[in-house]
């Protein structure tokens, strides 16, 4: 049999389309660019909370498995596994630490996107940026860079189309956010980064069948473990010198040909770019828990704060949340992501901490199974009609009284962000109990001054647990 290779055709000399070729030269200057100070000021923020998500995440079922699992294979000492002693390769480290930082529902999101940019994209930026010893500024540009091209490759596909059919927009976005970031650290050149787009659009996959994971094990890895270090690896292979297709956003066969829907727009991959900072329009998580349930907490705790109301006082509460959004939530058997649970939580505790938010055991308590029968989830049409993630919450008091409170804006989001004193607060309930409080305030400072990082090596004993 011949070993001889095929004879190139016209379509590989086929000239690189505008699109790929402004993509692939931003990607490749992104470690140079420098950004607006509000830009690198909320990677810092999104980089310690998903840090956090990560060490936190180290202690729960898909965090454990994935760190025996890792450990298990070995590996050049490349980069560290935060919330562990591992020192691994820096595949490895990304495949563990996206594992790590979806354990549960800490972790940032992108809502325009439908996606969860910081499990992907923080572990393989950390990742290599210690396999090349970046510095802290180089961190903070390509974690920009992958938030940047990961939603905008959910745009291009046409998120909220392309999540209805049944592809999960989570791992979409996700892989071509931990791509360019991987791409940018570890010093690809524009035509090398084009080769890695290749191999990211061959590994980026994902089926919504994710919300029937009983363990969210399987999540953790669609969401963060598999682009993570899917994307690492697309950019390690071409930086050992392996070659791909040149262009594979457009020509015969091309990534939206496979994906061809009317709703599919791969202008959206530049649209802005280098002028609207994707990460300024991601939000956190106020309470380290579902997404749906933010504005349900935001407005109890407003009226138990406002009215100083404890739990025996309620004799009914009513809690409206968008109809799409109530089935997520509803009674659910996790502690994390059961509305019910959580509000009852809020009115006997005044608050919801990472500790009480997973204390399985505490769903079986008398008191707070009795609360939480007084607890009535409504789905809302004209909630859901309004759009975005809001919350009514009345409350029907022993004395007659009925308070309301309606969340508009979830604390943590883009139109209503988190200062760097709740950031601080936050992670200081995931961190300190694993950390120490020495350790934790350490760490945080560290991330505020990241930009005069030399080496981001320098990260590891912070981050070992």
């Amino acid at each position: 049999m011949s070993t001889a290779r095929p004879r190139a055709t016209a379509t590989d000399a086929a000239p690189i389309s505008p699109l790929t070729a402004r993509l692939s030269a931003y990607i490749a200057a992104a470690p140079r660019t420098a950004l607006p100070s509000e830009v690198i000021e909320k990677a810092k923020h999104h980089l310690l909370d998903t840090l956090a998500a990560m060490i936190s995440g180290s202690r729960l079922g898909p965090g454990t498995i994935a760190l025996s699992y890792v450990a298990s294979l070995g590996g050049k000492r490349e980069a560290c596994v935060p919330g562990s002693r591992l020192v691994t390769s820096a595949y490895n480290a990304a495949l563990a630490g996206g594992m790590l930082a979806h354990a549960d529902e800490t972790d940032d999101s992108h809502q325009p996107s439908f996606h969860h940019p910081g499990c992907a994209v923080v572990p393989a930026a950390l990742a290599m940026a210690e396999r090349e010893h970046r510095t802290g500024t180089q961190l903070l540009r390509a974690l920009a860079l992958g938030y940047d091209i990961g939603a905008r490759a959910s745009f291009a596909l046409g998120a909220v189309r392309f999540h209805l059919a049944g592809h999960s927009t989570h791992s979409f976005g996700a892989h071509f956010g931990a791509t360019a970031a991987a791409c940018a650290l570890a010093g690809l050149d524009a035509a090398k980064v084009r080769s890695a787009l290749s191999y990211a659009a061959q590994q980026a996959s994902g089926v919504s069948c994710w919300m029937r994971d009983p363990d969210h094990i399987e999540k953790a890895f669609d969401f963060g473990g598999m682009p993570a270090s899917h994307g690492l690896a697309a950019a390690a292979m071409v930086a050992h010198g392996f070659t791909g297709v040149p262009d594979v956003f457009a020509g015969e066969r091309n990534f939206f040909v496979a994906y061809a829907s009317p709703h599919v727009r791969p202008e959206a991959l530049i649209e802005e770019l280098g002028v609207t900072f994707e990460i300024m329009n991601s939000n956190l998580k106020k309470w380290s828990v579902g997404s749906p349930i933010q504005a349900a907490l935001d407005s109890t705790q407003a009226l138990v704060s406002t009215h100083r109301i404890n739990a025996r006082e309620v004799k009914r509460a009513v809690v409206e949340i968008q109809d799409h959004e109530a089935a997520i939530v509803n009674d659910r058997d996790m502690p994390d992501i059961c509305l019910q649970h959580l509000v009852a939580l809020v009115l006997i505790d005044g608050t919801v901490t990472f500790v009480s938010s997973h204390d399985v055991a505490r769903m079986k308590d008398r008191q707070v199974r009795a609360v939480r029968r007084l607890i009535e989830l409504v789905p809302s049409p004209a909630l859901t009609a309004a759009g975005g993630r809001q919350a009514i919450v009345t409350l029907h008091l022993a004395d007659g009284r009925a308070l309301r409170h309606h969340t508009e804006v979830v604390k943590g989001t883009a139109q209503n962000p988190m200062t760097r004193v709740e950031v601080e607060a936050k992670c200081d309930d995931l961190l300190t109990p694993i950390l120490g409080k020495r350790r934790t305030r350490a760490l945080i400072e560290r991330v505020w001054t990241l930009d005069k990082l030399k080496d981001v090596c320098e990260l590891r004993p912070l981050l070992r647990a």
